[in-house]
C-alpha cells in the first residue's frame, strides 16, 4: 500500500516482500522471499520504501540521489546496499518508468524465525550501514553473489514447497550474507589503511567534547554521537574501530573517560567534582564505572597512590 509522508512524498510500505515485487512488476515467487533481476523488468519505477523486511540490492549501474534517512547519496556500479525492518530508503516515485540494472533479494523475518540464521543476524552489522557505506564489489565478488541469487531463484521457481525447501532457501540466504560479510571485512581492512587518521580524529573529537563543554548538555559521549560527528553510521564506525584496535568503539570511549577521570582525581578533584566534569548523572554511577574499569573504587585508588 502507498502512504504519504508529512512532506507529501509517496512512500511504499513494504510490509511483505511482494508489496515491492508487485509495485515494480517483478514475478511473485514465494510469500516470504523475493529475488528480483531488474534487467528483466518492463515497467519499473522508483520508490521510496519503508521496509518491514530485510533487503539486499546490487546496483549494476550508477544510481543517483538515493535517500537513506534524511541524506542523499549516489550508488556506483556494482555497489551492494542492505536494509532491515524499520528503515526507509530509495528514491521517490515521480511517475516515470525507468530502466535499471541489478539484483534484489528481500526476505521476511518470519522466514528465519527460530533458525540459526536468526541468531546470527545481529552480527551482520552492514544492515545498518548508511548508503554511502555500501559494499563496493569487484566483478568476481559480484558474480559470486549473483550466482547464489540465480540458484535461489531457480529453487523458488522450480520446486514445490516441501519439508526441505525452507531449509534450502534459508541456506542460500545465509551463504549470501556470509559472502557479503567477508567482502565487507576486506573493504573495512582497505578502508582502515586509507583512513589511518580516524583514531586521531576520534581522540580529538573526545577531547573537544569536554573542552567545549558538550558533556554539560549531552552527558557521557556515545558511539552514536561520535559516529555522527565523523559522518559515519554507528555500525560502520564501530566496525572500523574494531578493525583498527581489535576492540569496540564503546570500550574506546570508556577507556578515554576513565583515563580522564584518573587525571582529574590525581589533580585534586574529589569524586563528585570528577563525576560532574565527566558528564555522569550521579557520583555513584561514576564510582561504579571507575571500579569496574580499574578494579577498585576512586577513594581506594587515591589511598593506594598516597602510600
Amino acid at each position: 500500500m502507498i502512504i504519504f509522508a508529512p512532506e507529501m512524498e509517496k512512500i511504499l510500505k513494504v510490509h511483505n516482500v511482494n508489496d515491492y515485487a508487485n509495485y515494480i512488476g517483478a514475478p511473485v515467487l514465494h510469500p516470504l522471499v523475493s529475488v528480483i533481476h531488474y534487467d528483466e523488468l518492463e515497467h519499473c519505477r522508483h520508490s521510496l520504501n519503508n521496509y518491514d523486511v530485510y533487503g539486499l540490492f546490487i546496483a549494476d549501474e550508477t544510481m543517483e540521489e538515493l535517500t537513506y534517512g534524511l541524506t542523499t547519496y549516489d550508488l556506483h556500479r556494482h555497489a551492494l546496499m542492505c536494509v532491515s525492518p524499520g528503515q526507509i530508503g530509495g528514491k521517490a516515485d515521480i511517475g516515470e518508468e525507468i530502466q535499471t540494472k541489478g539484483w534484489g533479494l528481500l526476505f521476511d523475518p518470519i522466514l528465519i524465525h527460530g533458525t540459526e540464521l536468526e541468531k546470527r543476524m545481529s552480527a551482520y552489522s552492514f544492515f545498518s550501514y548508511n548508503t554511502n557505506e555500501a559494499l563496493l564489489m569487484g566483478d568476481d565478488q559480484r558474480q559470486i553473489i549473483v550466482t547464489l541469487l540465480e540458484a535461489l531463484r531457480n529453487e523458488l521457481r522450480g520446486n514445490d514447497d516441501d519439508e526441505h525447501q525452507q531449509h534450502i532457501i534459508v541456506s542460500y540466504i545465509e551463504l549470501v550474507l556470509e559472502h557479503v560479510a567477508r567482502f565487507y571485512a576486506k573493504q573495512l581492512s582497505l578502508q582502515t589503511a586509507k583512513t589511518n587518521d580516524l583514531l586521531t580524529r576520534f581522540e580529538n573529537l573526545l577531547n573537544r567534547y569536554y573542552a567545549d563543554g558538550v558533556y554539560r548538555t549531552h552527558g557521557l559521549p556515545t558511539v552514536r554521537y561520535c559516529a555522527q560527528e565523523l559522518f559515519l553510521s554507528p555500525n560502520y564506525f564501530g566496525d572500523l574501530i574494531h578493525q583498527m584496535t581489535d576492540d569496540t568503539a564503546s570500550n574506546a570511549i570508556r577507556r578515554f573517560i576513565m583515563l580522564r577521570a584518573q587525571k582529574l582525581l590525581i589533580s585534586g578533584a574529589n569524586i563528585a567534582q570528577t563525576a560532574d566534569q565527566l558528564g555522569f548523572d550521579y557520583p555513584q554511577h561514576f564510582t561504579r564505572a571507575f571500579k569496574k574499569f580499574f578494579g577498585l573504587s576512586p577513594s581506594a585508588y587515591l589511598k593506594k597512590r598516597a602510600k
